[in-house]
């Protein structure tokens, strides 16, 4: 007896094919829309900025609960802020003490950093 194989089965077996025979072995499938999960560093990071930031800023996207304050998305998603200048940011971002009283210490900027990345979106439009 013959087995019938559909039409649509048929199409798939070059795809499959290819696929299979070009994917590494030792690298595991990770679907493309996932989201790698937040580093330990991130998750201080939120931490930190939900204790000491988000009575002013909004810690990811939003309005933030004070007007003059950036939410973080519209911050990180500047065109010239990077990884590599966004520490320096920070350690200069609180440096107008007539109008924001607060040091954001050197031990909690790399946290930060790490948490503001994760806002990092080429889609996202800053408000500011």
């Amino acid at each position: 007896m013959r087995a019938q194989i559909s039409f649509s089965t048929l199409m798939l077996l070059p795809a499959l094919a290819i696929t299979s025979s070009c994917a590494p072995s030792n690298i595991p499938a990770t679907p493309i829309a996932s989201k790698a999960a937040p580093s330990d560093a991130a998750m201080r990071g939120r931490a930190f900025a939900q204790a000491h930031c988000a009575s002013c800023h909004a810690i990811a996207d939003g309005t933030s609960p004070h007007a003059d304050a950036p939410a973080f998305a519209d911050v990180i998603n500047q065109p010239d802020l990077s990884e590599k200048t966004l520490n320096p940011w920070l350690r200069n971002s609180h440096n107008f003490p007539q109008i924001m009283n607060f040091e954001i210490q050197a031990d909690h900027i790399d946290d930060l950093a790490a948490h503001m990345l994760t806002l990092k979106d080429p889609k996202h439009k800053p408000r500011i």
